[in-house]
């Protein structure tokens, strides 16, 4: 049975998600078999698996992290809000329905023999688990019916790792505030605090750090730096949308839809010295991109909606007339065609049928059976703009309630307007590379200036880079101890 050690955070954002992929990192680098477990994510970024299971993108990042494929038992529960109070609940790669908030808070704990199962599944095969707790321990109106926190670290008999997040300031008091709301023996499951996302000299914080282990009674585990790296965010807490970025030769903008998902799937872009790529949420920040963007979305009807009532869907539509590329993925597809359909109320937006943007010929159905597939394969003859892509390999994943067509194509459109299903459709060997020729082309511009892109590599180094930052901020030593229940 594997080892374990849990990384849980003073509150959201607070940095558990890439220490847990570095330690990931660090343990495979050691020669260790290691796998990420998070009991409960809440995440529109999803990902669906070989087996076609669904599970959060932040747990497939871990894996990577790990050298190890995607496993739904990584992450046995995901929550993907609908609404501002309900979520679509996915239980083992799979949707059971939608409920509300406090429905799912009364029956979170019938879902614990699920999350033993797949944890103790993966602690068979493997000498080390690295699990990821949610938001903050201390939350003391939700202790009571923990699954993610102390409440799991009980379950699996996990040491605990407290991170605080020192770049918002009040780190001291985040660490000690949340140690002293905890039960006395949730209290001796913290083995070592963590200041993360430092900048500076860590000789300024020692008085700091001493005091803070006289009051708290436990090991600073280490001060992790401020990392840099380009690895993928959290949904609703990336950094990606608040960026003011300078337009470049090469401009993208992508709409950031209030329900958006899956955002990821334009990473492959901003990986380029010369394209700027800008999350846009009104008509004066859309100017005059290059390529505008459609992502995906939990709820493409109340979405589209929002894209209509502030004026950006006559702004995308102005722009395709002067020629501007656009292209939509999963609900972002849908919302360009005629009629967005929802007879059985599947995406419970109290409206069951709705003009689409019109910018594509056909018509979205929403059933109750959600599609979760990987997919491969080669473009057909595309035409227009894109032209280029025509016999270009593709692979990615499908994750809908929404049919389009009754035989959807990997890419639909001509002219200058495309859609897909496929998430991760720009991340194969060449996509990108091809699409952003065309957007040269289109404007006289040297392809040579942008260069290639080496995505594979460039993940890899992302990753060691991640690793090298998080093994020179922690105690190594001490976290082996921990590991290995000497503290």
């Amino acid at each position: 049975m594997a080892k374990n050690i849990m990384i849980q955070g003073t509150m959201s954002n607070a940095g558990k998600s890439l220490l847990t992929a570095g330690l990931c990192r660090i343990f495979k680098q050691d020669g260790y078999k290691v796998a990420p477990f998070k009991s409960q994510n809440m995440a529109l970024n999803s990902f669906i698996t070989k087996a076609g299971g669904e599970m959060g993108r932040a747990q497939v990042v871990q894996a990577e992290a790990a050298g190890i494929l995607p496993d739904i038992r990584m992450n046995p529960v995901l929550l993907k809000p609908t609404t501002d109070v309900g979520s679509q609940i996915i239980v083992n790669g799979r949707p059971i329905g939608n409920m509300s908030a406090m429905e799912y808070y009364k029956r979170k704990k019938e879902f614990v023999p699920e999350v033993m199962k797949a944890y103790e599944s993966l602690a068979a095969e493997n000498d080390i688990i690295v699990i990821e707790g949610a938001g903050s321990p201390a939350e003391i109106n939700l202790k009571d019916e923990d699954i993610v926190n102390m409440g799991l670290a009980k379950m699996v008999d996990a040491p605990v790792l407290l991170a605080g997040d020192i770049d918002r300031g009040g780190v001291f008091a985040q660490l000690y505030g949340t140690i002293k709301l905890l039960e006395e023996d949730e209290q001796k499951r913290i083995k070592g605090t963590i200041i993360n996302k430092f900048r500076g000299d860590r000789s300024i914080l020692e008085p700091g750090l001493r005091t803070l282990e006289e009051l708290c009674g436990v090991p600073v585990a280490g001060v992790v730096p401020y990392i840099h790296v380009d690895i993928d965010d959290e949904d609703s807490l990336t950094e990606r949308f608040s960026k003011n970025t300078e337009r470049k030769l090469i401009d993208i903008a992508v709409i950031r839809l209030p329900r958006i998902s899956n955002f990821t799937d334009f990473s492959p872009f901003e990986r380029y010295e010369n394209v700027s790529v800008r999350y846009v949420s009104s008509t004066a920040d859309l100017h005059a991109p290059d390529l505008i963007l459609l992502p995906g979305t939990k709820s493409t009807i109340a979405d589209l909606m929002w894209l209509r009532e502030s004026g950006l869907e006559a702004a995308i539509k102005q722009a395709s007339s002067r020629g501007t590329v656009v292209f939509g993925i999963c609900g972002g597809y849908q919302m360009l065609g005629k009629t967005v359909k929802d007879p059985d109320m599947v995406e419970a937006a109290d409206v069951k049928e709705i003009a689409g943007i019109g910018l594509l010929s056909m018509e979205t159905v929403f059933r109750g059976e959600k599609v979760q597939v990987q997919t491969e394969g080669v473009f057909d003859a595309v035409e227009g703009i894109l032209c280029g892509l025509s016999g270009k390999k593709y692979e990615g994943y499908e994750i809908h309630m929404g049919r389009s067509e009754q035989k959807m194509p990997a890419l639909a459109g001509s002219g200058n307007i495309y859609g897909s299903y496929i998430h991760g459709i720009f991340d194969a060997p060449g996509i990108a590379d091809e699409i952003l020729k065309a957007l040269c082309n289109k404007k006289g511009a040297d392809f040579g200036v942008i260069g290639t892109f080496d995505a594979g590599r460039y993940k890899e180094e992302q990753y060691d880079k991640l690793a090298d930052a998080v093994r020179s901020g922690l105690n190594m030593e001490y976290i082996y101890k921990i590991l290995n229940r000497e503290v």
